[in-house]
């Protein structure tokens, strides 16, 4: 064989095995591309599944927290009733034991704001 066609048979044996190499990277390419795909959806599906089990966890801790307020709120209303309540009692033994120092601490107060609201 010349050296021509010795070349041509190289050139076509070295053609050939980039074509193979070719498509070797493309399918390589593919299998990659398939594999990114999977993953990105598990991750997908694993970051949607955290965000409502985080969503459920901050919704309990937030119905707990109104929850408690809610309770303490009552609580304080309830100690708030019971002590304008108790004040109420004591006024009106104060004023039934004491009607006219009661008049007179009364008239005192008036002047004493009728004095403050001149200035």
């Amino acid at each position: 064989m010349s050296d021509a066609a010795m070349k041509n048979l190289t050139d076509k044996a070295t053609y050939e095995r980039l074509q193979r190499d070719v498509t070797a990277v493309k399918n390589d390419i593919a299998a990659l591309t398939e594999q990114i795909t999977d993953a990105l959806s598990s991750f997908a599906g694993t970051a949607g599944k955290q965000a409502r089990h985080g969503y459920r966890h901050a919704r309990a801790n937030a119905e707990q927290v109104v929850d408690d307020v809610s309770e303490r709120g009552s609580a304080m209303m309830d100690a708030a009733q019971d002590a304008a309540s108790s004040i109420e009692e004591t006024l009106e033994d104060a004023i039934t034991q004491r009607p006219l120092a009661t008049v007179a601490v009364a008239l005192g107060i008036g002047f004493l704001i009728g004095v403050a609201w001149r200035r």
